[in-house]
């Protein structure tokens, strides 16, 4: 019974801990919208080359340019094109 309590704990704390990143990463693009308007520059490029802003090509490219994992790249990309470019596809 103890240890799968302790389980539960460190697993709520992991879980609690990447909502945590993605929020502040988020809030980022939210706070500086000058960097969301340079995203959304570089969705419209590649939408110019037929390549999707949810392309693996594009993800990658986020994921490298700001130093984060390619599921919060993901994140970031549908956050961005949500609010800030719906028109890129």
């Amino acid at each position: 019974m103890n240890s799968l309590l302790i389980t539960l704990i460190f697993t709520s704390l992991g879980l609690s801990q990447d909502a945590i990143a993605q929020s502040r990463l988020l809030e980022g693009v939210k706070r500086n919208p000058d960097e969301a308007k340079s995203i959304c520059k570089t969705f419209r490029e590649l939408n110019k080359e037929n390549i999707s802003a949810g392309s693996s090509k594009s993800i990658q490219q986020i994921s490298i340019q700001k130093n984060i994992s390619e599921v919060d790249a993901e994140i970031l990309s549908m956050y961005v094109r949500g609010l800030y470019c719906p028109e890129t596809f």
